[in-house]
């Protein structure tokens, strides 16, 4: 299978600046998602050595804990004004269809070292389909906050500097690829704070697979 490669040669990634970024949030809080928690000890190991590797391009600090995103939600709210807002009664919604799905845990496949523009990241293999219909379930309730395509992966941390693309796919090169699969029992809505840049995600509200139960 050919490798997708997200950023070109020859190019610069995108820095993220240490600002407040009022003109995106409006003075809104909480930015919502439904994500899979990373608790894998094992897994978290090896993504931690690799942020670590990449410490000296990567925005610091960064408090977000290691996830796979599921489904942009937007602003939650609790009744929606902007289009980029979600509201509770959406997300009681969403949580009752996820319900209705009774899921069973799944395994994902960690695939290799790759790069957006602007974040370096490790793809993640969904070869069962299973995100692809946890995120259609999601559609039937809310539109996604979402430029572009679903790439199901977890974020190592954003670029802190324009530096040369060169330089960053040569030192990714580097990386042997893990063999390593995630096992996944629970589904979690929640949240970061949006004017803490890379800062902590709060669960909100979680489904239990194999039995489906929100807790």
């Amino acid at each position: 299978m050919n490798k997708i490669v997200f950023l070109q040669p020859h190019s610069t990634v995108v820095p993220t600046e240490a600002r407040d970024y009022p003109e995106w949030h409006l003075g809104r809080e909480r930015y919502a998602l439904w994500y899979i928690e990373v608790d894998d000890p094992v897994l978290i190991s090896y993504l931690t050595q690799l942020r670590e590797q990449f410490s000296d391009l990567l925005y610091q600090p960064n408090q977000r804990q290691f996830h796979i995103t599921l489904f942009v939600a937007g602003f939650w709210v609790e009744q929606a004004t902007q289009s980029d807002d979600f509201s509770r009664v959406q997300l009681n919604q969403q949580l009752e269809r996820l319900k209705n799905l009774k899921l069973e845990s799944f395994q994902l496949q960690m695939g290799e070292l790759n790069s957006f523009e602007s974040a370096l990241f490790l793809k993640v293999d969904d070869t069962a389909g299973v995100l692809d219909k946890i995120r259609k379930t999601l559609l039937h309730t809310s539109q996604e906050v979402a430029a572009l395509s679903y790439c199901p992966h977890i974020t190592l941390g954003l670029y802190r500097e324009a530096v040369c693309s060169d330089h960053v796919l040569a030192r990714m090169a580097e990386i042997e690829d893990i063999s390593y699969s995630l096992n996944v029992s629970k589904l979690t809505f929640g949240f970061y704070q949006a004017h803490v840049l890379q800062g902590l995600l709060f669960s909100h509200a979680q489904i239990e697979l194999g039995n489906a139960q929100c807790s």
